[in-house]
């Protein structure tokens, strides 16, 4: 995995690549959108995160933000993710990067066998989770685009849509415009380009209130580490007025205690491979990973299966109780890392488990 950082403002000439992280371009000032990633070296064990930051005093409480609003906001949005710029979103320089071929794995009606490991692999047995569990595209305020991945949850108002806070934002002010990702945009079931379920933009989302702290004393693996990095976003209906629950169908939500050794499915976006050879994930295809599920070493907060994925998985859904014919599962929690900031043997890609912040944000967003 790689975790490319995204060009902080003032410095638009050059970009460089910090190791192993899952999300898209990001910036040191802007998301870690990739795997939440420790900017110093990943020997140092165990993290503790910066007095000022996770543990800063106050309570844990809902940050808000706009998004599209407007119906002309919402077209505009609309157009803006053509078929071509949603295959680049990732990419470190776009404008040289060549526009990768299809990804034609056949599919595979049959379903999984139960309890199947898998380090990751394209997903061809299709099922609801190839339907509510999508890539998540965005700008960043310096014009650059990304991807993570996200999935629509059962939730009162049908339109209720769960990635990682990092996917959303970078820490810093809430008020600071350029702290939060625009152009948001949902496609659920996305395969090479194509919006098979049509694509959402979103009306607001929110993170914890732990994600405005002060960038110089606060870091993005901080709050990873601490257990904060759920992001919840309330997705406009599709054209007719349908809520984007009634059209993909939606996966359960768990607020779990996690269970040493469950057996837990990822599925997610990886797309590393736009940026180098290392990789082959270049986001055409939802990948899938299963295994027992355990917690990282360096990180006990956050728990992790085996797997491969690459930047661009970040926000995809870590599914227990799942069933392989059907494709539905419970979201126990969500992409934020891998081995070089939790710990453990590699591959394993960690999830920040749902508790109670992030139960927090899905009473808001359900009810918006």
């Amino acid at each position: 995995m790689r975790t490319p950082t995204h060009r902080p403002r003032g410095q638009q000439g050059t970009r460089r690549t910090i190791r192993h992280a899952i999300g898209a371009t990001v910036t040191v000032s802007a998301a870690v959108v990739a795997l939440v990633t420790p900017a110093a070296a990943a020997d140092t064990a165990p993290h503790t995160p910066s007095s000022s930051g996770a543990g800063a005093a106050g309570p844990d409480t809902v940050t808000t933000h706009a998004g599209a609003g407007t119906a002309q906001e919402r077209a505009r949005v609309d157009a803006y993710w053509s078929p071509e710029r949603m295959k680049l979103a990732g990419a470190m320089i776009p404008e040289i990067t060549p526009v990768p071929e299809d990804d034609n794995t056949p599919d595979d009606p049959r379903p999984l066998p139960a309890n199947t490991p898998d380090p990751g692999t394209v997903w061809t047995h299709g099922g609801a989770v190839q339907k509510n569990v999508g890539r998540l595209f965005f700008t960043f305020s310096d014009g650059y685009d990304g991807s993570c991945t996200a999935t629509v949850v059962t939730s009162a108002n049908r339109s209720t849509v769960i990635t990682a806070a990092h996917c959303l934002r970078g820490v810093g002010a809430p008020s600071d415009d350029d702290t939060w990702n625009h152009n948001l945009y949902f496609v659920p079931g996305y395969r090479n380009g194509t919006k098979p379920l049509g694509g959402f933009s979103i009306r607001t989302m929110a993170t914890s209130s732990r994600w405005n702290a002060d960038p110089d004393t606060t870091a993005s693996s901080d709050l990873a580490v601490a257990g904060y990095d759920t992001g919840l976003l309330v997705a406009n209906p599709a054209a007719g007025g349908r809520p984007i629950g009634d059209v993909t169908g939606s996966q359960r939500i768990g607020f779990d205690q996690p269970v040493e050794g469950e057996f837990v499915h990822t599925f997610g976006y990886p797309k590393a491979g736009l940026n180098g050879s290392g990789d082959s994930y270049v986001g055409s295809r939802m990948i899938h990973c299963a295994g027992p599920s355990r917690p990282g070493p360096e990180a006990l907060l956050l728990w992790g299966e085996t797997c491969d994925m690459s930047s661009g998985s970040s926000g995809g859904p870590h599914l227990a109780r799942f069933d392989t014919r059907t494709g539905t599962g419970t979201v126990v929690g969500v992409t934020t890392t891998d081995e070089e900031l939790a710990g453990g043997q590699s591959p394993t890609l960690y999830a920040t488990r749902l508790g109670d912040s992030a139960h927090r944000l899905y009473d808001w967003a359900q009810s918006r």
